[in-house]
């Protein structure tokens, strides 16, 4: 007999999209979140769903919302402030797991810390199973078994006794198009990933990394490059694992004006040795978080149908040579997110994953299911 899917925080922004998704989808999952009111409200609006009462706070009632076999879907940002709970509620549980963070350093937690006992425990944990970071991980994914396809074709074409040159570099970009704004779960996660530490994948091996440290010109398709910052995602966990051959990945994303995107790498480098002293880190984070705080909405049906956004993703060779190029297309960030988390948790419910621990989107539901997934969250791939 199939669990239940919760979502908790699905009086949030992005809970309520998921929500809204999953029904759309014909599930009826359970409504988790710390208000009561708003919960039933929203339960009525979506057909009488059932409801639970859960509050970060306190750990134990969110630990009650989930046993073995049923499915927590976290949307409760930022995660690194209020994450915690979810996910160890998960694990303890043996119940599979799916979050919407895009911060670096839950994403690291996720696949080190809590990884081993979700694996020993039974549960699928997909971390970042949002527009951060599932269309890159889906496109670098193609672009690599593009490549690694053609080096085979061109050995066999040729008689060799060995295939051509495989990738040893992925680089992926991200693009939000249409000026749709941003939600304040967003806002002030993107603050908490700037004052937590970060990493890349470089030289065959995970490295710490200060967030933002690097500042590239990426080609997205429309014959003007953008400026885009380096950032951590689950690509530097989950396509390694996938690809040996890997020795540098890196996630882009194009986050602000141009000339503060060149900007940021030097600002980066004042952040970074200010958080190092304990003191001002504490007392930085606690004055951006009393000016930057979460659950304040974010851009609504009509300004999410009118923007979109664009994923791309290159293989290299060793001497630099692109060897594939995948470009996403598709649906604005928030609208894919909601669609995604809401078919990733369907699946996970009706038993379609066989491994377990911290896993990216592909090793999780194969190259060719999350594609059909991605798809149907309305992201796909251009000519």
């Amino acid at each position: 007999m199939a669990g239940r899917t919760v979502v908790f925080g699905a009086t949030g922004y992005t809970g309520e999209l998921v929500a809204r998704a999953l029904v759309g989808r014909g599930h009826r999952p359970v409504l988790a979140a710390r208000s009561g009111e708003r919960l039933e409200r929203l339960a009525g609006e979506l057909g009488g769903l059932q409801t639970e009462i859960a509050d970060v706070t306190r750990p134990e009632s969110v630990r009650a919302l989930v046993e073995r076999g049923d499915v927590l879907v976290s949307t409760v940002g930022p995660f690194l402030r209020w994450g915690i709970p979810a996910i160890e509620a998960a694990v303890d549980a043996g119940a599979h797991y799916l979050d919407s963070t895009g911060e670096p350093d839950f994403i690291c937690r996720a696949f080190e810390q809590y990884g081993p006992s979700a694996r020993r425990n039974g549960s699928a944990l997909l971390t970042a199973f949002g527009f951060d970071w599932v269309p890159g991980n889906l496109a670098a994914a193609l672009a690599l078994a593009l490549a690694l396809a053609l080096a085979l074709a061109l050995a066999l074409a040729l008689a060799l006794a060995e295939a051509g040159p495989e990738a040893v570099r992925v680089e992926v970009g991200y693009l939000s198009l249409g000026g749709a704004g941003r939600s304040g779960g967003t806002r002030a996660s993107s603050v908490d990933a700037l004052l937590a530490p970060s990493f890349a994948f470089r030289g065959g091996r995970l490295k710490a990394e200060r967030g933002g440290a690097r500042a590239r010109q990426v080609d997205f398709g429309s014959g003007q490059p953008r400026w885009a910052l380096s950032i951590g995602g689950s690509e530097h966990f989950a396509l390694p694992a996938l690809h040996p051959t890997l020795r540098d990945v890196d996630v882009l994303l194009v986050a602000a004006d141009p000339k503060v995107t060149r900007a940021l790498p030097a600002l980066s480098v004042v952040l970074s040795t200010v958080t190092r002293i304990p003191p001002l880190r504490a007392g930085l984070r606690s004055l951006v978080r009393r000016r930057v705080t979460g659950s304040t909405g974010g851009p609504d049906a009509a300004a999410r149908a009118g923007s979109g956004a664009v994923v791309v993703a290159e293989a290299f060779s060793p001497s630099g040579k692109v060897l594939r190029r995948v470009r996403l297309e598709g649906v604005n960030p928030y609208t894919f997110t909601g669609e995604i988390m809401a078919w990733g948790a369907q699946t996970l419910a009706a038993g379609e994953v066989s491994n377990t621990g911290a896993l990216g989107p592909v090793e999780a539901f194969g190259l060719d299911e999350l594609r059909a997934g991605v798809r149907s969250a309305g992201m796909d791939l251009h000519p």
